[in-house]
This record gives structure tokens, C-alpha cells and sequence, in this order.
């Protein structure tokens, strides 16, 4: 790993628990509204599935970019629409729960992670999450970043290779001085592609009991069972 100068990570369910935190959200939001026989997590798996399919959107050029809160809120409507739930769900408590996501709670482990880390790389996300929900989340579970970096930075979305590189260039350094950290094989791939270094850390039950990556399927520098095995390697 010489010649590494900073980390750069995915958030959503590598250093977030998304899942479980939008099922406690939505429930705040909805049962005081009646809804209180909804599959909660069910719920946060239907509004999750819309992410790829709004973001290609965007990568393919059929829309202008948007921040991901755009996004969000795009699907959520569209879930709520396919549930048939669109009349009981009022404007304020949309909005509301359309800021669920930023208000995800970290892993156990990551927040001692990256203050190990930090003594030694620069930090910073690099996610399809606009800048205030990544500064959101960085409040809510006490994280200091260097940068917020990816997407908004990039006016696009990953895996598209500009990203990466704009993660990179805002450092100033080469892309092969940059670790891309993930719990996705995809996303490795694909900073791997556009010359970044690339550590896996293992997120097995990410969407749920047995419904996440536990090893790479991709080539990587270094994989981990999670972010503090993978800080303790760095940091040595």
C-alpha cells in the first residue's frame, strides 16, 4: 500500500446501515399517520430499489443532473404511489421522511475506525449523496472529513469514471495514490477502472440477513471484515 495518500469511501451500507435506519424513519413518519401495519423494512428495500434506475437517468443523459435528494424524493413517490399509499401521505411528512436518509446510523465499529485512520491518510466520502446529506451524516455520528467529495462534486454518478478522478484531482493527487474503500464489488470495479486502489470491507447483511457482499468479486488491494480490520492493517 505505499504510495497511498488518502482513502476515499462509499457510505451507503459500507459505513451506514440504511436499512435499518430508513425502516425506524419511516416508521416515525407514517404510523403516526395510521400506517402502522407496513413491512418496515420491506419498505426501505422498495424505496432503496429505485435508486439505480433514477441515477441511470442521469449517467445516460436522459436527465439533467440532480442532487440525490432529488432522487430520493422522486422515488419516494413512486413508492408510496405503488403501495397505494399517495393519499394518506401528506406533503410536510414527505418531506420529512425524504431527509430520513440523512439521518442513518453508522456501523458499530466505523467511527473508531476512521479516527485510526486519520492520523495517517487524508478522508473523505465519495458517494452519490449530495454534500449536505453527506455533512449530515458526518454530524449525526461524529466523523471528520477532509472533503466531501463524489457526485455533486462530479455532476454525475458513480461508477462513472469521472467521479474517481474528481475525487483524485480534488486531492491533487494521482489517481493510484487514492484507496477507494467500498462494501460493493461494482463500485471497486469501477474505481479499479479508472485507476484508483481499491479495499473491500465485508458488509454481509447489508439489506437484510444474508443480503450483502462477505468477499470481493472483483480484484482489490485489500479486503477486511470490516472497517476497523481494515484500519488496523493501514495503520501499521
Amino acid at each position: 500500500m505505499q504510495g497511498i495518500r488518502a482513502l476515499v469511501f462509499d457510505v451507503f451500507g459500507t459505513l451506514v446501515d440504511w436499512r435499518g435506519s430508513i425502516a425506524r424513519e419511516a416508521r416515525l413518519v407514517l404510523e403516526p399517520l395510521g400506517l402502522r401495519d407496513l413491512d418496515w423494512p420491506g419498505f426501505a428495500d422498495a424505496w432503496r430499489g429505485e435508486y439505480q434506475g433514477a441515477m441511470d437517468a442521469v449517467r445516460s443523459g436522459r436527465l439533467p443532473f440532480a442532487k440525490l435528494d432529488a432522487l430520493h424524493r422522486r422515488n419516494l413517490d413512486l413508492v408510496l404511489e405503488r403501495l397505494g399509499l399517495a393519499a394518506r401521505v401528506d406533503e410536510a411528512s414527505r418531506q420529512r421522511l425524504n431527509l430520513a436518509w440523512h439521518r442513518l446510523d453508522a456501523w458499530p465499529e466505523v467511527g473508531a475506525a476512521l479516527r485510526l485512520l486519520r492520523p495517517h491518510y487524508l478522508l473523505a466520502p465519495c458517494s452519490n449523496g449530495n454534500i449536505s446529506l453527506m455533512v449530515d451524516l458526518a454530524r449525526r455520528n461524529d466523523w471528520h472529513w477532509d472533503a466531501i467529495l463524489g457526485a455533486e462534486i462530479a455532476r454525475d454518478y458513480k461508477p462513472k469514471p469521472g467521479v474517481y478522478q474528481a475525487a483524485a484531482a480534488a486531492f491533487d493527487l494521482a489517481p493510484q495514490q487514492v484507496l477507494m474503500v467500498a462494501a460493493h464489488s461494482s463500485d471497486l470495479a469501477a474505481a479499479r477502472a479508472a485507476g484508483l486502489r481499491c479495499a473491500f470491507v465485508a458488509r454481509p447483511d447489508e439489506a437484510g440477513p444474508g443480503r450483502g457482499e462477505s468477499q470481493p468479486a472483483t480484484e482489490v488491494d485489500l479486503a477486511a471484515a470490516d472497517l476497523q480490520a481494515l484500519a488496523v492493517a493501514l495503520a501499521r
